[in-house]
């Protein structure tokens, strides 16, 4: 008789995308055999997307690396552990003759996605003492952090739309359809979108292109790609034209109001239609039909970030939002308030300012103690004092995500070192010299720390490890606590356990201090098996609704946490202001000097001819990150890296739906298929990005199956938002012709 191979279920929150939706997982022996949405999860309700359905083959993936690997004579070879960080040793030391600066950090965007990221990475850019670290944040993101450090004097501070509860919600350059939200957490968005709909309310849809989401929208708006703050700015000028401005409880928290109706003088309606290409009439009515609303919020995204009026853009998305008396209230845009965090006493703060230090070869300022990625390839190229010479990459894939993508693959090549932490030998980790593959995502505990910061309810969950250790492997906190220890020069030998406890205590001292109780006391009560579940665990004790180490039995911990596997719901967004300012002033801050300056380049674009083509990408429901391209279930179907075209320009150009076009830039061409839709406004084409597996010495056969091209090949690394130094993505000018 066959042995027969014992099931379980656990259950999990998906970390493939922002949306943190809870999974059941089928566990036969010691594999995931199959992935569901969990009916029962407190946030996401059973609702679960192609991704997370696919999470049991990504776990299986046969390309996914398990053991280090160190280049030997020009190849990379499996090696141990031990072997490995003494390599990393060796090529860290040796590169530090450069000085401190000569060492960079590129920090990918699945950081965010994993308790490790959250809790190691910045310990170790703190051992290093360099200044050049770079994110995705500038390829995606930084103009809203920009935008919130100016008006709110944090930069995390971002108000999300409490999906719920509004009547009228205005989505600019956001596809939640497909992307299932960004900088907004929320599980099953159009479900929410069209609950929405269901109890009377409606939804705009503000996008170049005919997207899922537009689709489903009451409206449609097709706008030219990079006018949003155009648009926005003859909102706000309708708003103060017409008396529409009600700041109702927000009045005693705001200054600059005089100064923004002064700037959106400039701006009427009948001045910006016909470069962004929307009616002045229908311009004009958007801003009644928000000022009308019971309840508002006007939200925007990738769209409107990555472009050249990014920042502008992300500020005037909340200059809407307030002086319509939509920010901090039910149904507008609102703060989450995360388990993790604290609440602040009110008052005024040290406010935000960027500049504190500038790139070396452009001067491009730092962010958030980072700097753009736009200049990566120039500091490795540019020879000098700080010369970029070795990197270290976790969770990133540049080569295929940043702008001019090419130079940058030329320029890591020209390293005299360069050590990633990631699964996969990809576009980018293979110029490593030692590559160190984390463990899968079964084999490692979950808890959102990013996330749930944006989240549009109040929720805390976490998902122990569902799956043993493989053997060899290493835990990820303990391959960034080895990195910690070797750029602290403490030696490749160091016992990560002396980091681990290093940052407990340092949370723990904090809690001793804040609570009035010796810190001895406090670590005896810490739970958790793991060194990541104790910091969550006295973070949680410590945060906004934690037991204060048992001073409030009813409150969280990570063992609450532990006994509800399908999260605990905290309640709707709550009012936060003025708890979240931290403005000099104590203020919102609606005019911000940096920002004010800025707009004299928004009245020049305005009177500007329009380009020719301009090209934007687009997101797809089964694609987040470029490994995903190695999933299967993920990349089956028809192509996907198309270059759509509007009918119109597909007739004056002679192409024809699967023809061969060469798009090129200033910077580089490729060579595409032709989709030819009415989906994307005319004099626009699109491109999806993550694409351009067809480069050797990868290990992603899947992928390589299904190359496709990479749209940032086109993209230009001059082309910047000046004051967030994110790159511009959307918007960019390009010839299309048949190949």
């Amino acid at each position: 008789m066959a042995a027969t191979t014992a099931t379980r279920t656990a259950y999990r929150t998906c970390p493939l995308c922002e949306a943190t939706c809870g999974l059941t997982l089928t566990i036969t022996g010691d594999q995931v055999t199959h992935a569901r949405g969990d009916r029962d999860h407190v946030f996401s309700h059973g609702f679960v997307c192609p991704k997370g359905a696919a999470f049991p083959q990504l776990l299986a993936d046969p390309d996914r690396l398990r053991r280090p690997l160190l280049r030997v004579d020009g190849a990379l070879r499996e090696v141990g552990w031990d072997e490995a960080f003494a390599a990393v040793e060796a090529g860290l030391a040796a590169a530090r003759s450069g000085g401190r600066d000569a060492i960079a950090v590129y920090l990918g965007n699945p950081n965010v996605h994993t308790m490790a990221g959250g809790l190691y990475v910045g310990p170790l850019v703190r051992a290093l003492g360099t200044r050049n670290v770079y994110s995705a944040s500038t390829v995606d993101q930084m103009p809203k952090h920009v935008s919130s450090g100016y008006l709110y004097g944090d930069p995390n501070a971002i108000p999300v739309p409490d999906l719920d509860r509004t009547d009228l919600l205005v989505l600019l350059g956001a596809n939640p359809f497909e992307s299932n939200g960004s900088l907004c957490t929320a599980p099953d968005f159009p479900g929410r979108l069209r609950a929405l709909q269901a109890r009377g309310g409606r939804f705009l849809v503000v996008d170049p292109r005919r997207t899922r989401t537009a689709t489903a929208a009451d409206e449609h708006l097709p706008i030219r790609p990079g006018t949003d703050a155009l648009l926005l700015f003859a909102v706000v000028h309708t708003l103060f034209d017409e008396d529409l401005v009600r700041l109702g409880r927000l009045a005693e928290h705001v200054t600059g109001l005089d100064d923004v109706r002064d700037l959106a003088a400039a701006f009427a309606p009948e001045r910006v239609a016909d470069r962004c290409a929307v009616p002045a009439p229908r311009i004009r009515r958007l801003a009644r039909e928000l000022a009308a609303a019971s309840a508002a919020a006007v939200y925007g995204r990738i769209g409107t970030c990555t472009v050249a009026f990014g920042t502008l853009t992300s500020w005037l998305v909340d200059v809407v939002n307030v002086l319509t008396g939509n920010l901090d209230r039910p149904g507008g845009a609102m703060f989450p308030l995360a388990a993790h965090q604290r609440t602040r006493a009110p008052g005024p703060g040290k406010g935000f300012r960027t500049g504190r230090w500038t790139s070396r070869v452009r001067s491009l300022p730092e962010v958030k103690s980072e700097l753009p990625v736009a200049t990566l390839a120039d500091e490795i190229e540019t020879p000098g004092e700080g010369q970029v010479r070795a990197l270290i990459t976790i969770a990133g894939n540049p080569v295929l995500s940043t702008a001019n993508s090419r130079r940058l693959d030329r320029a890591l090549a020209s390293l005299d070192f360069m050590v990633s932490i990631d699964p996969y030998l990809n576009e980018t980790t293979r110029h490593a010299d030692v590559v160190l593959p984390p463990p899968d995502a079964a084999r490692a505990g979950h808890y959102d720390f990013a996330f749930l910061s944006l989240a549009v309810r109040n929720v805390a969950s976490y998902s122990p490890p569902a799956l043993p250790p493989e053997p060899d492997s290493l835990d990820e906190c303990d391959i960034l606590a080895r990195l910690t220890l070797i750029a602290a020069r403490r030696g490749a030998g160091a016992d990560p356990a002396e980091l681990h406890e290093h940052l407990l205590g340092q949370t723990l001292a904090d809690a001793a201090e804040m609570l009035g109780r010796p810190a001895a006391e406090l670590r005896a009560l810490v739970a958790g098996d793991r060194p990541a579940e104790r910091l969550l665990d006295a973070r949680l004790r410590l945060g906004a609704y934690g037991d204060q180490f048992g001073a409030r039995p009813d409150g969280l911990s990570l063992t609450r946490l532990l006994d509800h596997p399908h999260g605990v719901d905290l309640g709707p967004l709550q009012p936060r202001l003025p708890e979240v300012l931290r403005t000099a002033s104590g203020t919102i801050e609606l005019c911000p000097p940096p920002i004010a300056a800025d707009v004299a380049r928004l009245r020049d674009a305005r009177d500007a001819p329009p380009d020719g083509f301009v090209l934007v990408g687009r997101r797809h429901l089964r694609s987040n990150n470029s490994w995903m391209h190695n999933v299967p279930a993920l990349v089956k179907g028809r192509d996907r890296c198309t270059l759509q075209v509007h009918p119109e320009d597909a007739t004056k150009l002679g192409l024809a739906p699967g023809d061969a076009a060469r798009v090129s830039s200033r910077v580089g061409s490729v060579v595409v298929p032709v989709e030819v839709t009415a989906e994307t406004m005319p004099g626009v084409v699109s491109l999806p990005h993550g694409w351009g597996h067809d480069v050797p010495g990868t290990r992603q056969s899947v992928a390589r199956a299904h190359p496709g091209v990479n749209s940032n090949v086109l993209t230009d690394e001059a082309a910047v938002d000046p004051l967030s130094g994110n790159v511009v993505l959307n918007g960019i000018p390009v010839r299309v012709e048949p190949a």
